[in-house]
């Protein structure tokens, strides 16, 4: 999926994403409820300790599904000041405790499949109805794994594609009761067990690939390169931007956060390096589909290869210094602005002075080598520029 996002006309909005997911939520409960009882019931009743299991297993689906209702809850509520970034990683939570339950689900059919092979034991044979049952739920689950994967696939949602993969996982095994009865009723009932075992292990890599997604998510794995590089080319079609210094990604539930360091001119105005971070930071929002928020820090020079300017005074210091330094140069006193601009581990100044400050007796060019002279011997002073108006 490319980084940049393109216009469409779905509401991919936080507010429509809740309504939708949870709606698909919703629909999934009722289902649930109504094949649990079904099962559980009719299983009893047509002897058939599959479907029994298998009214457990969609039983254990409404547990996950009030899960899911609770993280979308949650999930959506703002930043707040205990959670400064959202709530957005109850739903990555959530999403690797679905993987690791698929994870358990397929493991427990694979290891109960292959004792039923080595054992060559057969099912006890059931009742017709229990047949019916189980088809019917095999096309109830997998009628909800397509409708609740078109919603997560519509708002790339990882907690509903792992919801949905729960969907498929229970429609397998509804294939493997199935099998299971049906074999039992014509006599092959081995034939479930290297149904339950093959598609097992399918359950094993859905559940183990959406655990481990989130499990790189909650460690603040990056994106993509892809991702990056489209992230590169928004910040430098930016005017003013000489170069990147720093990029850092991260993701947040179905978003992302980046931090980067860009470098622009030392001798800008601040108000202008700040626009400029501004306009990184609109345009990358604006044009990068995943990023919801971005931290702009401004740079001036590479500081890997130069000398650090983290020692180096400020303002107040540096007055004081000039004022000692300039005490014995009248003309100092008339000093109406000072900029300083921390470059290569110093500090070069500016000076700006009236033009009447310059005598009959002391040129400019006199008056700024005095100036310039006089804080020579200050290690953390650079050259010091003198202007008039």
């Amino acid at each position: 999926m490319s980084a940049v996002q393109e216009h469409s006309d779905i509401d991919t909005s936080i507010d429509a994403r809740y309504g939708a997911s949870r709606r698909v939520t919703l629909v999934s409960v009722v289902w649930n409820f109504v094949l649990t009882v079904a099962q559980i019931i009719i299983g009893f009743v047509g002897h058939s300790q599959a479907l029994v299991a298998d009214g457990l297993h969609t039983l254990s689906d409404l547990v996950t599904d009030f899960m899911v209702l609770f993280a979308l809850k949650h999930g959506k509520k703002a930043a707040d000041e205990e959670h400064p970034y959202g709530h957005a990683r109850i739903e990555t939570a959530v999403t690797m405790i679905l993987g690791i339950m698929l994870v358990v689900v397929g493991a427990g059919i694979a290891i109960s499949a292959g004792m039923r092979l080595s054992s060559a034991q057969t099912f006890v044979v059931p009742s017709a109805m229990t047949l019916w049952v189980a088809v019917i739920t095999l096309g109830a689950k997998e009628g909800l794994y397509r409708y609740t994967m078109v919603v997560a696939d519509r708002f790339d949602s990882n907690m509903l594609r792992a919801n949905a993969w729960h969907h498929r996982s229970d429609a397998l095994s509804s294939l493997i009761v199935a099998a299971g009865i049906g074999g039992s009723l014509l006599g092959f009932g081995y034939l479930d067990s290297v149904a339950a075992l093959i598609v097992a292990l399918m359950v094993v890599k859905v559940g183990g690939e959406l655990a481990w997604q989130s499990l790189r998510e909650l460690v603040d794995t990056g994106l993509a390169t892809e991702d990056l590089e489209s992230i590169r080319h928004v910040i430098f079609s930016i005017s003013g931007v000489k170069a990147l210094h720093l990029l850092r990604t991260r993701r947040v539930g179905e978003q992302a956060l980046a931090d980067v360091h860009i470098i622009v001119d030392g001798h800008l105005s601040v108000s202008e390096g700040h626009q400029i971070s501004e306009m990184v930071r609109a345009k990358l929002i604006r044009e990068i589909a995943p990023l919801a928020d971005v931290m702009v820090h401004i740079d001036t020079e590479e500081d890997v290869n130069v000398a650090s300017c983290a020692d180096l005074p400020l303002r107040d210091e540096i007055q004081k210094r000039l004022n000692n330094y300039f005490r014995d140069i009248p003309e100092a006193r008339l000093i109406e602005h000072m900029t300083l601009h921390y470059l290569n581990g110093r500090v070069d100044i500016e000076l700006l002075l009236p033009q009447d400050a310059v005598t009959h007796s002391t040129t400019a060019r006199q008056l700024a080598q005095q100036l310039a002279a006089a804080v020579r011997n200050d290690r953390d002073i650079g050259k010091v520029d003198v202007h008039y108006h």
